[in-house]
């Protein structure tokens, strides 16, 4: 499909460690031939989005992954170091011990020389976040790059809010996790990537740790939002992998993560095939 004839869109959802299977959706784009005109991503989505639009391609981004994924000793060492550091300790201290600095959590998890602005970027990009001020969207895609997607990215609870402006940024994905909208006429065909997994989950013997309460409640949330998004104006092409049985902190399943989204290959090209088919039809009428 090198000379697939009409432009695409790329939006890559939230999901946490789900989100490593955007990787595999990237390679077989660039097996394709097919690269964005633009991508919008939240949370992981906007993580490996940016790098994405950075010139890094979806083997590249799996090479980093993998040397990152390989030492879990260091890896644990690594995410230790991104632990939030403050002068002074509160009482909120000690309720939240472990709470990431989402600017040292890109540090591990991004690819050595990423660009500093959006601006240059080789293929626009769309970080979504939440707007903690205004309780509201940010749809950001000028000025500087990191705290955009550091911000995107941070799980209330888990990882602390970034500063940016006069307010601070939140999880995009409390307000949008699949951000195909934002890409709406910038390209022939949208394609969005939902990792943001299944509502369902096992049975179990014991209630729930106060970590995985909140995860698991964000993840509930990102899925209601998603799930109505899809029903009101779906996507021209939905790519969904089959991540429903992890969490989003399941970072050390990372390898069956990937293969999950090395399987979505037939979902890429039948999607965009269906989707090329349908434009060229009205192309003629």
């Amino acid at each position: 499909m090198s000379g697939f004839g009409f432009s695409i869109a790329l939006a890559l959802g939230g999901g946490g460690a789900r989100g490593l299977a955007h990787i595999g959706v990237l390679e077989a784009l660039d097996g394709l031939g097919v690269r964005p005109r633009a991508i919008a991503g939240t949370s992981i989505g906007a993580i490996i989005g940016a790098a994405y639009a950075a010139g890094f391609s979806g083997l590249d981004l799996r090479r980093h992954a993998e040397e990152i994924f390989r030492n879990r000793v260091r890896l644990a060492r690594r995410l230790m170091k991104a632990r939030a550091r403050r002068r002074t300790r509160t009482f909120s201290d000690f309720a939240q011990p472990a709470l990431i600095d989402a600017e040292r959590f890109l540090d591990v998890f991004w690819p050595a020389g990423m660009p500093e602005n959006f601006e240059d970027l080789k293929i626009p990009f769309i970080a979504v976040a939440t707007d903690f001020r205004l309780r509201r969207e940010a749809v950001l895609s000028s000025g500087p790059l990191r705290p955009a997607v550091a911000g995107s990215m941070a799980i209330p609870g888990l990882v602390r809010p970034v500063a940016y402006g006069d307010s601070f940024l939140l999880d995009g994905g409390l307000v949008n996790p699949l951000p195909y909208n934002h890409l709406a006429g910038l390209a022939d065909i949208v394609v969005a990537v939902d990792v943001s997994g299944s509502t369902g989950a096992k049975e179990r013997e014991r209630p729930p740790s106060p970590l995985e309460t909140i995860v698991v409640a964000s993840q509930i949330m990102m899925n209601a939002i998603s799930e109505r998004m899809l029903e009101e104006r779906p996507p021209d092409v939905l790519v969904s992998p089959a991540v429903n049985q992890y969490l989003a902190l399941d970072l050390f399943k990372a390898k069956h993560i990937f293969a999950a989204g090395d399987a979505c290959r037939d979902q890429v090209i039948d999607g965009l095939r269906t989707a090329a088919a349908r434009l060229e039809l009205q192309r003629r009428a």
